[in-house]
C-alpha cells in the first residue's frame, strides 16, 4: 500500500455445481496463487462455494451444510495470507436463507453481507429461494452452527496499515470496502451509493451476470459509471465456467475500474480473472476535491464497521500509467478530444470577438506550434461569426534569431488560410531600444531576449489599437506551467485562446489539422511545422540557419513537464509518487536521474513563476488541469518549493 496502491484481483475459479467443498479447494489454491503475486483484496463471485446455478437445491440442508463447511475452510486458510477475501455464498440466518458476501481475513470472518435486491423476472427466481436483505442496518447473531458473526447490509470493512499480525491501530486507515451483491448494481439507487457516503472507497461487487447479447457492453458501463459517480474503485467479479448451462451460459466478465476508467478486465469466456493496483490516494485527492461528494453522518453512523490489517507492500506497478496523460491514447477518441478543444477555443473567441465589436484579430505567426494553432483557432472563430478568414491579421516580426524556415511557413500558413499576413521587421526597432536602456548588442542576455519579446506585444497591441482589433494570445499551458514567457511579452494579450492546452496536445491537435484538411498546401506546411524544433528564435541562428536555442534543451522535454504538471494539478500527488509513475511511464526512455533532475527543474520553475500566471488575460478552459487564476488554480505568488523539494532530497539527496 505504498504510495495509495493496493493489488487486487477479480477471480471467477472454476466450480462444480453444488459440489462445496471441490469449490472450496479451488477458491483457497486461487487465494495461494494471488497471495504470492501480492494481491491483497481478493474478490469472488456471488454464491460461489456452492455455485449460482443450483435452483431448489438451496432449499437442502445438506447443501447448505456443506456451504458452511467449505467457507470455516476457506477462513482458516486465509490465516495465513495478507490478503482480504470476499467469497459467496447461500447462509442461513435466524431462520431465513440468505444470498451473501462473506468478508474474510487473517482467520478471521469479518462479517456477512446478505444481498438486497433478488431478481424475480426473466430468467432469475431468486425469491423462490432466498430472502432480501433485512432494513435492520445489522445485528450481531451466529450461523447455524454457532459462529458469531456480524450480519446485515449496512456494513463497511476498514483497512489498516500494519504488519499482518498486528491490531489495527486508529489514524493508519488506508481504505474502507462496501460490499454489494450482483444485481445491487442494476437497481435504480444502489447500496454502493450509501456505502462511499458513509466512507467507502473501494467498492467489491460478487456477480453472477449470465452472458446475452450486448449485456458485456451494458455490464461494463454500470461498472465504469459507478465507480466514476461514486469517486471510488469498483471490483466486480462475476460468475464463469462451471456454473450450470441448462438455460443460461456464464462468462467471467471480471472488472476493476476506478473513477470511470476500466482499469483490467478479463474478455467474456476468457482468462476469467482481472488483476492491477488501485490508487486509494487519488481516490481520497478526488472526493477532498468534489464539493458535491459530502460524507454523510448520520448515515455513516447506522453501519457497522469491521476492522482489518494488512501489511504494506511496495509494488511493481503493472497498471499501465500513461506517458502522455492529457493525450487519449485511442486515435478516434483523440482525434475527437482535439476536434471539441477547437471547438471550445474557436467559440470562446468568437464570443470576446463578437463582445468587443471587434474589427479584427491580431496574432503573432512565428512559424512555431502554439501560434500556428492560436490562427487556426482564429480562422474557425471567423466561420462561428459567418466572418471572413482575412477579418484576422497575422504579423510575422523577424529579428536575431528568426530563420528561413519559420519565416516561411508562417506566411506559407497564412496563405493557406486565407487571412492577411503581415510582415513588420523588428531588428532596427530593438537595436534602438538597446541603445536607450544602454544594453550591448552583443550581449546574449536575458535582456537582450526578453526586449525582442516585449517589443514585439508592443507591435500587436498597437497595431490593435490601431485597428480596432485585439490581440490573440498564442502562449500554452505547459508554457505557463514553467513561466516560459516574457513578462509583460508573450505573456500578455487580449485572449489567450490556448492557455489551457498543453503542449503535448498542442502538437496533436495540429496533426488533426493536418490529416483531415482537404487544403493539400494548408497539409504540407502544418506537417512542417511539426517538424521543426519549438525554439523562441531569440538569439542568432548560425550560418546553416539552425536554431541557436531548443526550448526542450533548455527547459526540459515537455512530454515530461506535462506528466508533471497533470499529477500535481489534476491530483496533488507528492513528489515521490510522482516520480514513481514517471519511472513506470517512462521506462526505457529516461534514466532515473534525469526523471529526477527534471522533476526538481519542475518544481523550482512552477512554484517561481505563479507571478507570470496571477495576472493572465482570459482564455477559454479545455479540461480539467487549467492555471486560470480566477478558476482552477489560485497560489501566491510568493509561495516557497521547499517542502516539496526537500522530500525529493530525502528519497533521493
Amino acid at each position: 500500500m505504498k504510495d495509495g496502491f493496493i493489488r487486487v484481483a477479480a477471480v471467477s475459479p472454476a466450480l462444480r455445481v453444488a459440489d462445496c467443498a471441490q469449490n472450496a479447494q479451488n477458491i483457497i489454491h486461487a487465494m495461494r496463487e494471488y497471495a504470492e503475486k501480492d494481491v491483497q483484496l481478493l474478490v469472488f463471485p456471488e454464491l460461489c462455494l456452492t455455485g449460482y446455478t443450483c435452483g431448489d437445491l438451496f432449499l437442502q440442508a445438506t447443501l447448505l451444510r456443506g456451504a458452511l463447511a467449505a467457507l470455516h475452510a476457506v477462513v482458516d486458510a486465509s490465516a495465513e495470507l495478507d490478503m482480504v477475501v470476499v467469497v459467496g455464498l447461500p447462509a442461513r440466518v435466524d431462520g431465513e436463507l440468505y444470498n451473501c458476501a462473506a468478508l474474510i481475513s487473517g482467520g478471521k470472518l469479518l462479517g456477512l453481507v446478505p444481498k438486497r435486491y433478488l431478481p424475480n423476472y426473466a430468467e432469475f427466481y431468486e425469491m423462490r429461494h432466498f430472502t432480501p436483505a433485512p432494513a435492520q442496518p445489522w445485528r450481531r447473531t451466529a450461523l447455524e452452527d454457532g459462529t458469531p458473526i456480524i450480519f446485515g447490509a449496512a456494513m463497511l470493512f476498514s483497512c489498516h496499515a500494519a504488519s499482518a499480525a498486528e491490531t489495527p491501530q486508529p489514524g493508519a486507515q488506508v481504505f474502507t470496502l462496501g460490499v454489494e451483491v450482483c444485481e445491487d448494481l442494476w437497481a435504480p439507487v444502489p447500496p454502493s451509493c450509501a456505502h462511499a457516503l458513509a466512507g467507502a472507497t473501494v467498492i467489491v461487487n460478487l456477480s453472477a451476470s449470465d452472458e446475452t447479447v450486448g449485456k458485456a457492453e451494458y455490464r461494463r458501463e454500470l461498472v465504469r459509471g459507478q465507480s466514476a459517480r461514486l469517486l471510488c474503485a469498483y471490483v466486480y467479479a462475476d460468475a464463469g465456467h462451471g456454473e450450470s448451462t441448462t438455460d443460461m451460459t456464464f462468462s467471467g466478465h471480471d472488472l476493476i475500474a476506478e473513477n470511470g476508467a476500466i482499469l483490467a478486465e478479463s474478455a467474456p469466456f476468457g482468462a476469467g480473472a482481472a488483476v492491477t493496483e488501485i490508487d486509494v490516494d487519488r481516490l481520497m485527492q478526488e472526493r477532498m476535491r468534489n464539493t458535491t461528494f459530502a460524507a454523510d453522518g448520520k448515515l455513516a453512523a447506522s453501519y457497522f464497521v469491521s476492522d482489518f490489517a494488512l501489511a504494506q507492500k511496495s509494488l511493481a506497478l503493472t497498471r499501465a500509467v500513461s506517458p502522455a496523460p492529457f493525450v487519449p491514447r485511442d486515435a478516434a477518441e483523440r482525434t475527437a478530444r482535439c476536434e471539441l478543444i477547437l471547438r471550445i477555443q474557436a467559440e470562446g473567441l468568437a464570443r470576446r470577438m463578437e463582445h468587443t465589436n471587434a474589427k479584427c484579430g491580431v496574432l503573432g505567426i512565428s512559424g512555431g506550434l502554439d501560434s500556428c494553432l492560436a490562427l487556426l483557432v482564429a480562422v474557425r472563430a471567423c466561420e462561428v461569426l459567418g466572418r471572413p478568414a482575412s477579418d484576422i491579421t497575422a504579423i510575422t516580426m523577424p529579428c536575431f534569431g528568426t530563420t528561413r524556415r519559420t519565416r516561411s511557413n508562417a506566411e506559407l500558413l497564412c496563405e493557406a488560410l486565407g487571412v492577411r499576413f503581415l510582415e513588420i521587421d523588428i531588428t532596427a526597432t530593438v537595436r534602438q531600444h538597446f541603445v536607450d536602456i544602454g544594453q550591448d548588442a552583443e550581449t546574449y542576455d536575458v535582456t537582450f531576449e526578453n526586449a525582442q519579446a516585449r517589443v514585439r506585444t508592443l507591435e500587436l497591441m498597437d497595431y490593435a489599437n490601431r485597428t480596432g482589433g485585439f490581440v490573440i494570445g498564442t502562449g500554452d499551458l505547459s508554457e505557463l506551467a514553467l513561466g516560459w514567457a516574457t513578462y509583460n511579452g508573450d505573456h500578455m494579450s487580449m485572449y489567450g485562446v490556448n492557455a489551457g492546452v498543453p503542449k503535448t496536445l498542442v502538437r496533436h491537435i495540429v496533426r488533426t489539422v493536418a490529416d483531415s484538411t482537404a487544403n493539400e498546401a494548408l497539409s504540407r506546411v502544418l506537417l512542417d511545422i511539426l517538424d521543426t524544433p519549438v525554439s523562441p528564435e531569440l538569439l542568432p541562428a548560425d550560418g546553416a540557419e539552425n536554431n541557436a536555442q531548443q526550448t526542450e534543451k533548455l527547459v526540459g522535454p515537455y512530454e515530461l513537464h506535462d506528466f508533471f504538471l497533470y499529477y500535481v494539478l489534476r491530483y496533488g500527488f507528492a513528489p515521490r509518487k510522482i516520480y514513481r509513475l514517471a519511472k513506470v511511464a517512462f521506462a526505457g526512455k529516461y534514466d532515473d536521474d534525469t526523471l529526477l533532475a527534471w522533476l526538481k527543474n519542475f518544481y523550482k520553475r512552477f512554484f517561481a513563476q505563479q507571478f507570470k500566471r496571477s495576472c493572465l488575460p482570459d482564455g477559454p478552459k479545455v479540461g480539467s488541469v487549467t492555471l486560470s487564476p480566477r478558476g482552477d488554480w489560485r497560489m501566491p505568488s510568493d509561495a516557497s518549493a521547499a517542502l516539496w523539494l526537500a522530500e525529493l532530497e530525502q528519497l533521493f539527496p
